[in-house]
């Protein structure tokens, strides 16, 4: 699987993130998917027979490592970095990145450094506890097409993390007639 990481790692590296506001995203059939406030896990588990989630990579990095961007929303402390793959019927779906402070890895949070392959989208999105906010969109051009990514700020308890999400090109995300 670390094949997905060199391939993919890079591409949302190199994302250009504009507010959601600033996209003409409204007729688009994707505006539903990256607008999506609540659990994306969720919403592609109703795509497929077997949703699963493969973890590539799980990892303490430091603060510097971190981008500017990242900084400016997450402030200035170490993070959990855990990168996954969303999979629906064994396709690779949604490529994520997501970023925890290590200190919000403590108390009611503390089971978020241990999810192994159960989605956190399951995990956040289970009470009135948790809401999103900060949503960037990016448009990344491939050599076969160009796909979406959205970035956004998810909060669980009023503590932060920062999630990024690469929707691969066989994800329900592109599917026409798309009415969900």
């Amino acid at each position: 699987m670390s094949e997905f990481k060199q391939l993919y790692s890079p591409l949302l590296e190199g994302a250009v993130w504009y507010p959601a506001s600033e996209w003409a995203l409204e007729g688009r059939s994707v505006s539903s998917w990256l607008l999506e406030s609540d659990s994306l896990s969720r919403r592609l588990a109703a795509h497929c027979r077997v949703f699963s989630v493969t973890v590539l990579a799980q990892n303490v990095i430091k603060n510097s490592e971190l981008s500017l961007s990242e900084r400016a929303l997450l402030g200035h402390g170490d993070c959990l970095e855990r990168i996954v793959m969303l999979n629906g019927d064994q396709q690779p779906w949604v490529y994520a990145r997501t970023l925890m402070p290590t200190t919000i890895l403590c108390g009611d949070e503390s089971d978020l450094a241990e999810l192994g392959a159960n989605p956190l989208g399951y995990r956040i999105f289970n009470g009135n506890n948790s809401r999103r906010d900060a949503l960037e969109v990016a448009r990344i051009g491939m050599p076969e097409q160009s796909i979406w990514a959205r970035r956004s700020r998810l909060w669980i308890n009023e503590k932060a993390m920062l999630v990024a999400e690469l929707f691969l090109p066989r994800s329900p995300v592109y599917a026409r007639n798309n009415k969900c």
